[in-house]
């Protein structure tokens, strides 16, 4: 006869990210003096890359955005040139994943911008932008580019559509017209083939974006969606809401069942929006108040319990927004797993902080670093509305493995179209969205006419001076 011996272990879960901490920037490193917009839109107003910071300003008359090199630490002039040319607030700013000097933005004026950034940064205000998108019949709140297909730009408006555009003719080419309300999130999955929107009817929706089709759809009654975002790989989407009683909460998704959540947990009795971020690479999750100081984290696996709290990063300061540095603008010699630049409004602060594996080595990592989606776009626009889809290009953060992207943005040249009614070009003629545009209009119109009223006036005199030498070759005698 056999006896099995079992022996009794403590529930203990070893995590290579259990002593992640966030390390604050030192206040040189930090950028200061910073108008940063006072909108209440549910947004972060904030974008960053390996190469530019850009935040959302307070601005009289119009929306404007800075544009600040990430080597320009310190104190920001309050003359410092922005990026000026939308007539309503900016609403969202988003650098385009395959070309460090190309940014999106959208407005309460109705457009989507595409703006490009010279390469020391600006240095004087910026009006005219590459591409001007016009689509929209209502304010833009939300702008997504494609995470892996070049020039494929996703907006979405208070009009409840989303339009999906390709910047190679600067043209909108699918509208997704599912919404009911406000869309409040967009998310893509690893491959960009799925899209989950979160909107204020109180759905949540997973989407085949070329045809529009809900593939799945969730009516959040107990649990009020406000933000979601696809767990990479794993099949999931973890959303954050408001439960019942008010609770800020979280909930897990089978995106291919959203009859009802996996699990749900709350987290406090907070009222501000729960942002959350995910790093597929790590598997971590990050959860960001709005209007709080902390930062909860926690380790995501495929089984239970699911979601696996670490600790807590805690500042006094409350934050308006967070940008993120992607992968490959990372201190990997830091031992560096995540980037946030935190936008303290009371302060114009932006302050970046570091998600940090403690190790005692100074060599590369490969363990926390494993192949991540690069600079490099895996798919054309032709060939994604084709149908195809495409997992990202990866790329190594070891050194030695940086490569710049070799993608650059052409603005369509666009033939001259023309809408013709009682003889006045429409699309030469844009009329005015808002009152600020109908002075500007107004003014340059006027501007306009001086400048027509001068020439007219020199073309006289140069009338009556050829005139007169007409005159004069007359009257003289001919030489014989």
């Amino acid at each position: 006869m056999t006896m099995m011996m079992m022996s009794w272990r403590p529930q203990y879960r070893s995590s290579k990210f259990r002593n992640v901490y966030g390390k604050v920037a030192n206040r040189e490193h930090c950028f200061d003096g910073i108008p940063i917009t006072k909108n209440v839109h549910d947004n972060h107003f904030c974008a960053v890359n390996a190469r530019f910071l850009a935040i959302v300003t307070e601005s009289a008359g119009g929306g404007s955005f800075l544009v600040i090199p990430l080597e320009q630490t310190g104190r920001i002039e309050p003359n410092y040139p922005k990026v000026c040319g939308h007539q309503g607030n900016v609403l969202d700013i988003k650098w385009n994943p395959f070309i460090d000097n190309i940014i999106a933005s959208c407005s309460e004026d109705t457009s989507v911008r595409i703006w490009e950034i010279p390469d020391g940064g600006l240095k004087r205000n910026m009006t005219e932008a590459l591409l001007e998108l016009h689509g929209h019949s209502r304010r833009v709140g939300l702008v997504e580019w494609h995470p892996t297909t070049n020039n494929i730009l996703f907006s979405a408006g208070y009009d409840y559509k989303v339009l999906i555009w390709n910047l190679d003719i600067g043209e909108p080419v699918k509208m997704i017209d599912c919404h009911k309300d406000v869309i409040l999130c967009m998310s893509f999955n690893t491959d960009g083939s799925l899209l989950t929107t979160t909107c204020k009817d109180k759905k949540l929706r997973v989407i085949e974006p070329r045809s529009g089709r809900v593939l799945q759809e969730a009516n959040c009654k107990n649990h009020r969606v406000n933000r979601v975002v696809f767990l990479g790989n794993m099949k999931r989407l973890l959303t954050t809401g408001v439960s019942r009683w008010n609770t800020r909460q979280i909930a897990l998704w089978d995106q291919e069942d959203l009859s009802m959540p996996m699990i749900e947990e709350e987290i406090d009795g907070l009222s501000g929006l729960l942002f959350p971020f995910y790093d597929a690479d790590t598997h971590m999750l990050y959860l960001a108040g709005k209007g709080d100081g902390n930062i909860r984290y926690y380790e995501i696996s495929t089984e239970k319990p699911y979601l696996s709290y670490l600790m807590e990063f805690r500042s006094p300061a409350p934050q308006k927004g967070l940008g993120v540095m992607p992968k490959h603008g990372l201190d990997v010699s830091a031992c560096e797993v995540f980037r946030f630049y935190k936008l303290v409004t009371l302060k114009g602060l932006i302050e970046p902080i570091s998600m940090i594996v403690p190790r005692r080595s100074d060599s590369y990592q490969e363990d926390i670093y494993p192949m991540t989606p690069g600079t490099e776009p895996a798919l054309t626009p032709d060939e994604w509305l084709g149908g195809m889809n495409r997992d990202p290009v990866l790329m190594s953060l070891k050194e030695g493995y940086k490569k710049s992207s070799k993608v650059v943005f052409k603005a369509p040249i666009r033939e001259k179209k023309s809408v013709v009614v009682n003889g006045i070009d429409l699309l030469e003629n844009v009329p005015p969205r808002t009152e600020n545009e109908l002075l500007r209009m107004f003014f340059r119109q006027q501007d306009e006419i001086r400048r027509l009223k001068e020439e007219l006036a020199q073309k006289d005199i140069r009338l009556r001076q050829l005139q007169l030498e007409l005159k004069n070759l007359r009257n003289s005698p001919k030489n014989c």
